[in-house]
């Protein structure tokens, strides 16, 4: 056994990991082509590069054009993109790597210039008041289109088709993105959803839409392969706020998931300071942890210390680690070695081509001691 609770090994009911450490899925906007095709140069090297953690988990990928929201993000509802992503999980697999492809609906945080002049859709038609980033620069948030049912059950059969399509490219498994303000966790939230049908009012309800989803991508791929990423307490973000029964819909959410048989459940700790609002929990994997029976990965913030720190704890599982990988594709051995870690650039977190995405070194070998 390590001395380092996230250099050991994981092996769960539907995981084995060689190491509890986990990229996180981190938007970087290098599928700057035509259709949005992630390519073996650029996003084929920066995983691979990135092969010794644990667990992969790429950026959000589309699962259709509606899905939409910032420029020059991949997607997988194209065979263009399903053989791009191919030569992706091939290079990880041959470097022993595991990779989950995270699915992603922005919902109304998007722009009807993604849409060919059509609003964005949301369950509810309240504006974010936000800037989103366009071909054309900064243009701010329309007022959404609220979901019809028919738009609803199309875009179930979205998240559907882009688990088939996973399994196609050779993904290990998918992660549903349910967080950070997007498309379900605008149903999650009663300050985004106003709906008075089935997929409003009750807390039932607002999480009818994720579960159907759930229902709907487990008849392509097994429940053991499929992860889900929540942000309980997330505030003041995409012009989404908390209220009284927001902790409610999640412990409700985290608990019926014990129904599931799945790969693992990702939570992430507090964006902003959420101390002096009462209803909110400050420490989540500590609060959700008793909830959930299951694999969990916790997400936000840790370092090295804060990270093995969860884990001895028995609060969490899996750590992941965002900004920390873009930096130092290879953290898993500086870890392992208490090397330094290398400083991002977060000028470059969101331009094209190899600068600030695939040119951050190694350490040499000669150098871990």
């Amino acid at each position: 056994m390590s001395k380092q609770a996230l250099l050991n090994p994981f092996s769960g009911k539907n995981l084995n990991l060689k190491n509890r450490i986990v990229m996180a899925p981190m938007t970087r906007s290098r599928a700057n082509n035509e259709e949005n095709v992630p390519t073996e140069e650029l996003q084929g090297i920066y995983y691979e590069q990135r092969a010794s953690a644990g667990l992969i988990i790429t950026e959000g990928a589309q699962v259709s054009p509606r899905a939409v929201g910032y420029i020059n993000t991949p997607g997988i509802h194209t065979k263009a993109q399903v053989e791009g992503w191919k030569k992706i999980t091939k290079r990880v697999h041959d470097k022993g790597g595991k990779i989950f492809i995270q699915l992603w609906h922005v919902g109304r945080v998007s722009h009807s210039d993604f849409h060919n002049g059509e609003l964005p859709l949301a369950p509810s038609p309240i504006n974010p008041h936000e800037e989103v980033y366009t071909s054309e620069g900064l243009k701010k948030t329309p007022t959404p289109k609220e979901m019809t049912l028919s738009d609803i059950n199309e875009t179930i059969n979205d998240f559907k088709n882009a688990a088939k399509n996973a399994v196609e490219a050779g993904f290990d498994g998918v992660e549903i993105h349910s967080s950070n303000g997007y498309l379900f966790h605008q149903f999650f939230s009663g300050t985004t959803n106003k709906r008075t049908d089935n997929y409003g009012g009750s807390t039932e309800n607002k999480a009818r839409f994720f579960f159907d989803v759930l229902d709907a991508v487990k008849e392509v791929i097994p429940e053991e392969k499929i992860g889900a990423r929540f942000n309980p307490s997330l505030n003041n973000v995409f012009g989404m706020t908390m209220d009284e029964q927001t902790i409610p819909t999640f412990e409700y959410i985290i608990k019926r998931l014990n129904d599931y048989n799945l790969a693992y459940v990702h939570l992430s700790e507090p964006f902003t300071d959420v101390s002096n609002i009462p209803y909110a929990v400050t420490e989540i994997a500590k609060h959700f942890r008793p909830l959930y029976h299951g694999t969990l990965m916790i997400n936000a913030g840790f370092t090295q210390e804060k990270g093995n720190a969860v884990i001895e704890a028995g609060d969490a599982d899996l750590v992941s680690f965002g900004k920390l990988y873009i930096s130092n594709p290879d953290l898993v051995e500086r870890f392992e070695n208490n090397m330094p870690l290398a400083d991002w650039n977060q000028d470059t977190f969101y331009t094209p081509g190899t600068e600030g995405y695939t040119d951050y070194p190694k350490v040499t070998n000669t150098q871990y001691v």
